[in-house]
């Protein structure tokens, strides 16, 4: 596959889903939506199955729409080194205007909310206490746990007398929507799981660029701990990956 195909698709996939991920959270933050204060596991649902639609879009590259996903296959050794690149600027283009998409969606919505100051919220992750070290192990956790999955997760084979054995990802993608969701329940409350560097650095850039009336800072400072903590924990599960047995 040439790398202005590779582009395509990953960009198609993650604008997909941050369109739908922080689409579902601005539906809940912002007054006058249908979705307004739905709460926490409203979110949860809607990241999980805006990943299940982001990687069935970007099904060609093997949807990876994050890389994290995208450093742990080629640690692991499942594609070449030298496709990094063009996956993750795809990836990053995407998270761009995944995110423009969404304020687009909500341009009236953004304008009549009542604090434009606390908004980045809608577009990228935040600690509920900062602490950098700790926020880090909690990101690094979360990937770690995707990435496993994603590397370790048994594939469907074919038994005797040709009836199939199904191991977990024979789910395909609604599996992957169902542990983002467990990830989220259960360890997202922290640092609000990024768990993936386009799904947070792009729609900051985003949000540091749109015309969003009476926004706040993109909070700069902790913006590396998303990419850095899902870089990490993508690796290590790559690590535990060539490390078990086959």
């Amino acid at each position: 596959m040439n790398a202005g195909t590779i582009f395509l698709w990953e960009m198609l996939g993650t604008a997909t889903l941050v369109l739908l991920g922080t689409g579902v959270v601005a539906n809940n933050v912002l007054r006058k939506t249908l979705g307004s204060g739905t709460g926490f596991l409203f979110v949860n649902i809607g990241w999980g199955f805006a990943v299940f639609t982001g990687a069935s879009i970007a099904h060609p590259t093997g949807a990876h729409i994050n890389p994290a996903v995208t450093f742990g296959v080629a640690i692991a050794g499942d594609m070449a080194w030298a496709d990094v690149p063009i996956y993750v600027l795809g990836q990053m283009v995407g998270g761009i205007l995944g995110a423009v998409l969404c304020w687009a969606t909500y341009k009236l919505q953004f304008d009549d909310h009542p604090e434009p100051a606390n908004t980045l919220g809608i577009f990228s992750t935040a600690p509920q206490i900062r602490n950098y070290t700790w926020n880090l192990v909690t990101e690094i956790i979360g990937t770690f746990v995707l990435v496993s999955w994603i590397l370790l997760s048994p594939a469907a084979e074919q038994g005797e007398n040709g009836v199939p054995i199904f191991g977990n990802a024979a789910l395909g993608y609604a599996g992957v929507a169902f542990v983002v969701l467990v990830i989220g329940t259960s360890l997202g409350g922290p640092t609000g799981y990024a768990i993936n560097p386009a799904r947070d650095l792009g729609p900051r850039i985003a949000y540091a660029i749109l015309p969003i009336r009476g926004k706040g800072s993109a909070d700069w400072g902790y913006s590396w701990v998303p990419v850095v903590g899902p870089l990490v924990g993508g690796g290590l599960a790559a690590l535990l990956y060539l490390a078990l047995p086959v």
